[in-house]
């Protein structure tokens, strides 16, 4: 076993620590709302409720943090923490049109009733993740539903999807990259083609146009015919992205045999690495242009998380044991945002000089965080 692979395999036994003993009971004893019902948005670092209004990505992404955790190994009630997520989200978020709301107050009352696209992708999302761990077959039908409602009130006719109706520019490669993660997840739960038919429109969709040609980088935001928007917003590149649509585009190649995204994913993870990790403070930062010049050098904890999933997916993808380098710094630099008087909480947002921004946690950094671990520790079992 190369060096660099053994720390891996140590660092995912921290993180597991971390997530089983401390992280896991956390959650479910402070940031799940036993008044109201539901999940809390965020937690002060002594573990109190913020009680700020609940974006609609929220719960979804707590349902699918509790759908891994028995496979992982927590021995609390995962089951009653998906129910108690799914109930909420679908009592509260759900509108007449089968779309789902934005964002609701701490008890549920509508504050923003607009559907838009990211928030529909989560919902596809949970509903899996709740689907995988419930067997419901409603909750498939609900997918199925709103995929439909999808094709019906938000397709683009020059491909992918509108972020809403009416239409609201510039476009965003991030919403149909959620999308595709949701439809990969359905495609290994229900064998119905629509969700591998959009997983696929989505990939020619980055290849024709998300990708840019020459650099090979990933652009975040386009006009109506998906050409780059003008100015700087159209030339903005986030080394989290660049990671986080390396991993799932590999992933597809994995379900699909399709081979032909497989050097792009590559390419994008190797321009993440050489381009948006801050060598100093060993973290990958927000967002730089596509010249690679820095556009923000703050360091959240999601691209993080992305790094180490994209990392593990292509050291098992090509055998180079540089990836598990790359793990293991990855793997490091998560641990930074870990590290709270209170454990089981996190750190948001890393400054240049190497403090960190005193704010609540939020919720929703916890799917990205347990899809880290759980990725890391089903490619140590894969390759050890």
């Amino acid at each position: 076993m190369s060096s660099a692979l053994h720390e891996a395999a140590e660092l995912c036994e921290s993180l597991k620590r971390w997530l089983l003993e401390d992280a896991y009971p956390m959650w479910w004893l402070h940031g799940a709302d036993r008044e109201r019902g539901g999940f809390h948005e965020s937690l002060q670092l002594d573990g109190n409720a913020t009680g700020a209004p609940r974006r609609a990505r929220l719960h979804p992404r707590q349902i699918h943090a509790y759908s891994q955790a028995d496979d992982l190994g927590w021995s609390g009630p995962h089951e009653e923490a998906v129910k108690h997520g799914l109930d909420f989200f679908l009592a509260h978020y759900r509108r007449p049109d089968r779309f789902y709301r934005t964002l609701v107050t701490a008890d549920g009352r509508a504050l923003d009733d607009r559907a838009v696209l990211y928030d529909q992708a989560f919902a596809l999302l949970g509903l899996a993740a709740a689907y995988d761990t419930l067997d419901d077959d409603a909750l498939r039908d609900s997918a199925r539903d709103l995929h439909e409602q999808l094709r019906a009130q938000l397709q683009n006719p020059a491909g992918g999807f509108e972020e809403a109706n009416p239409r609201v520019l510039p476009l965003g490669s991030n919403s149909h990259m959620h999308l595709f993660e949701s439809c990969l997840a359905w495609m290994d739960l229900d064998h119905d083609a629509r969700w591998q038919a959009t997983a696929n429109e989505i990939v020619e969709l980055a290849l024709l146009h998300f990708i840019d040609p020459v650099t090979g980088l990933l652009r975040e935001f386009f006009d109506g015919e998906w050409r780059p928007i003008a100015g700087d917003e159209g030339r903005i590149v986030e080394p989290g992205h660049q990671f986080e649509w390396g991993w799932l585009l590999l992933r597809w190649v994995e379900r699909t045999g399709e081979i032909r995204a497989r050097e792009p994913a590559l390419r994008m993870i190797q321009f993440g690495e050489s381009l948006g990790v801050d060598a100093q403070r060993g973290v990958a930062i927000t967002s730089l242009l596509s010249d690679g010049s820095v556009r923000d050098p703050l360091a959240r904890l999601w691209p993080q998380t992305e790094r180490i999933k994209a990392a593990c997916i292509a050291a098992e993808t090509t055998r180079q044991p540089e990836y598990w380098a790359m793990v293991a710094a990855a793997a490091r630099g998560l641990l930074k945002y870990l590290d709270t008087p209170r454990r089981g909480l996190w750190r948001d947002k890393l400054n240049v000089d190497g403090t960190f921004v005193e704010e609540p946690a939020p919720a929703s950094s916890f799917y990205h965080i347990v899809c880290a671990i759980a990725e890391l520790e089903h490619t140590l079992k894969r390759v050890l």
